[in-house]
C-alpha cells in the first residue's frame, strides 16, 4: 500500500493526508492565544485589518457623511455666494409665467400649444374605436393594426411639424410639454394595444377550444380568481367591487383613467385604494408647487449665467476653459436633476396617484445605491423599465433574439426618445443625446468590470461620475448649438467682446 501511494505521488497523483479538523485548527490557534497574553509582556496587539481596506468589516461612516455633506454645503455656498456678487438676483417669477405662457396665440386668435394638447383626445378616441372594430370582429388584425400604426406615427409626426411652424408662439418650454406629452401617450398606447391584443387572443383560442370539446379556462374566470387587495376591497372603476374582463375594459372611462394614471403599462384592473390620504395627498401637491419654483429659480440663478458663459471656450475649443466652467455647473445641474427627479417621481406621481386611487406607488427604488449602470436604469425609472422589458425587451426574446440583442433594441428605442425630446423642442438636429444614451451599453460593461474588479463600491463611484460630469456636458453642447441655430455666431462674437 506505501509503496503504491509513493508510486501515485510519482505520477503527480494526489496524495492523501491526515489533516487537523478545522474546530482543531481554531483550538490550537486559541490556544495559543492563551498562552501568548499571559506572557508578562503585556500584549495588546491582535490580527486586525485597517478600517479602509476592502477586508474591513467595519462599516459605520457616518462622521465620514456629515462631512461630506458639510463640504457640499460650503462649496456650494461659495458658489452661491459668488454667484450672488457677480450677477446680483436674477429670480424673476414673471419671466417663469412668460417662458411658459408667453405668446400663446400666434395673433390671429390660434392657440397652438392648446390645440397640440386638446389634439391628444382624437388619437386617444381613435384608438379606443379601432380597438371596439376589432373586439366585434368587423375589421380583421392587418386592417387594425395599420390604423393603430398610423394613429401612432401621428402622435410622432404632429409635434415637429406644427412646432416647426409656430415655434414663435409656442417656445422651448411649451414644446418640451408638448413633447413629454405625446411621448408619454405614445408609450400608453402601444401597451393598450398589445393588451388588448394579447386579451382578444385568449378569448378566441378560448372560444375554439370550447367548440372543440376541450375545458379551458374563459378569460373571466382568470380574471375572477384575481383579487388585488391594499387594506380592504378594491374598488373597481365604476365604483363598486369588481373584476373588470375582456371586452368589458373597452370604454371611455376606461381608457381615459389609464390616460392619466401614473404608469405607462396597461392593465384591465389596476390594484385601486380605498379612500383618499388627504393630508398626504396635500403634502404632495405643496412639494410639486415649492419644488418647482426652486428648480426654476436655480436654473435662472444659476445654470444659465454659467452656461452663457460658457459659450466663449466651448465655441474655440478652449479645452481647459470648457472643462473649468463644466465643472462649474455641474454641481447646481446635479442639484436641479435631483430635484426634478423627487417632484416628477415622487410627489407629482403620487400626487396623480392618490387622486385616482392607484394603489402601486413604486415609482423608483434605490437607484442610487446601484453598483453599475444597468443596475440604475433598472431601478431609476420604474414606469419606463416595466414598459421596456414588458413591450420591447420579452417579445424580443420570444421571437428568438438574445438576451444583447434585445438590450441594445431597448437602448436604441430609448436614444430615440431622448433625442427627440430635446431636438424637437430646441429645434437643433443633433445626435448628442441619441449617442449619449446609445453609449449606455460600453458604459454597462466597464461599470460591471469595475464592480467585479474593484468591488461595489468603484462601481457606484462610476454611475455618479456618469450622472454627475455626463449631464452638464450635454446641456453645453445643447446650449451652444441652440444659440447658433437661433441667434447665429454672431452672438457667441458679442459675448466674447464682452468677456474680453
Amino acid at each position: 500500500m506505501h509503496a503504491n501511494l509513493g508510486a501515485g505521488e510519482a505520477h503527480g497523483e494526489l496524495r492523501l493526508r491526515r489533516v487537523k479538523s478545522t474546530s482543531r485548527a481554531q483550538e490550537i490557534v486559541t490556544e495559543d492565544e492563551k498562552q501568548r497574553r499571559a506572557q508578562p509582556d503585556k500584549p495588546i496587539h491582535r490580527p486586525k485589518d485597517s478600517l479602509f481596506s476592502w477586508n474591513s468589516t467595519f462599516q459605520d461612516y457616518e462622521g465620514v457623511m456629515n462631512w461630506a455633506f458639510l463640504l457640499l454645503f460650503l462649496g456650494g455656498t461659495r458658489l452661491f455666494l459668488e454667484n450672488l456678487n457677480k450677477y446680483g438676483i436674477r429670480v424673476d417669477p414673471s419671466f417663469w409665467l412668460h417662458a411658459i405662457f408667453g405668446n400663446i396665440s400666434d395673433g390671429t386668435g390660434e392657440f397652438p400649444t392648446l390645440y397640440l394638447i386638446l389634439y391628444t383626445n382624437a388619437t386617444v378616441l381613435l384608438c379606443l374605436v379601432f380597438e371596439k372594430l376589432l373586439a366585434r370582429d368587423w375589421i380583421n388584425w392587418t386592417m387594425g393594426c395599420t390604423l393603430h400604426v398610423i394613429n401612432l406615427i401621428s402622435l410622432l409626426v404632429v409635434p415637429p411639424v406644427v412646432i416647426n411652424l409656430k415655434y414663435k408662439f409656442i417656445g422651448p418650454v411649451n414644446a418640451t410639454i408638448v413633447c413629454s406629452v405625446y411621448s408619454i401617450l405614445l408609450l400608453k398606447l402601444v401597451s393598450y394595444i398589445q393588451v388588448n391584443y394579447w386579451c382578444r387572443n385568449h378569448t378566441k383560442h378560448a372560444e375554439r377550444s370550447f367548440q372543440r370539446g376541450v375545458r379551458s379556462p374563459s378569460l373571466a374566470e382568470m380574471y375572477t380568481s384575481v383579487r388585488f387587495k391594499l387594506g380592504g376591497a378594491v374598488m373597481g372603476r365604476r365604483g363598486k367591487e369588481e373584476i373588470v374582463h375582456y371586452p368589458e375594459n373597452l370604454g371611455i372611462m376606461d381608457i381615459y383613467y389609464f390616460w392619466l394614471a401614473p404608469t405607462l403599462c396597461y392593465e384591465l384592473n389596476f390594484p385601486k385604494m380605498q379612500r383618499v390620504r388627504k393630508l398626504f395627498l396635500m403634502r404632495r401637491v405643496l412639494e410639486v408647487i415649492a419644488g418647482t419654483n426652486i428648480a426654476l429659480a436655480l436654473i435662472q440663478q444659476w445654470i444659465i449665467p454659467s452656461v452663457v458663459n460658457s459659450l466663449i471656450p466651448f465655441s474655440r475649443l478652449e479645452f481647459g476653459n470648457a472643462a473649468e466652467r463644466l465643472l462649474k455647473i455641474a454641481i447646481p445641474n446635479h442639484l436641479i436633476w435631483l430635484t426634478w427627479f423627487y417632484l416628477i417621481f415622487h410627489s407629482f406621481l403620487n400626487t396623480m396617484g392618490e387622486i385616482l386611487g392607484f394603489a402601486d406607488r413604486e415609482f423608483y427604488r434605490d437607484w442610487w445605491n446601484a453598483n453599475n449602470i444597468l443596475t440604475f436604469w433598472k431601478n431609476w425609472n420604474l414606469p419606463v423599465h416595466r414598459w421596456c422589458v414588458r413591450h420591447i425587451f420579452k417579445p424580443v426574446l420570444k421571437s428568438g433574439y438574445s438576451v444583447q440583442s434585445a438590450q441594445v433594441i431597448v437602448f436604441f428605442i430609448s436614444a430615440f426618445f431622448h433625442e427627440y425630446l430635446i431636438s424637437v423642442p430646441l429645434r437643433v438636429f443633433k445626435v448628442y443625446a441619441f449617442m449619449g444614451m446609445f453609449l449606455q451599453i460600453p458604459l454597462i460593461f466597464l461599470s460591471s468590470w469595475l464592480e467585479r474588479v474593484a468591488g461595489p463600491r468603484a462601481g457606484n463611484i462610476c454611475v455618479w461620475l456618469s450622472l454627475i460630469i455626463g449631464q452638464p456636458l450635454a446641456v453645453m453642447m445643447y446650449y451652444h448649438d441652440f444659440v447658433v441655430e437661433h441667434y447665429g455666431r454672431e452672438l457667441i462674437n458679442y459675448f466674447g467682446q464682452l468677456d474680453a
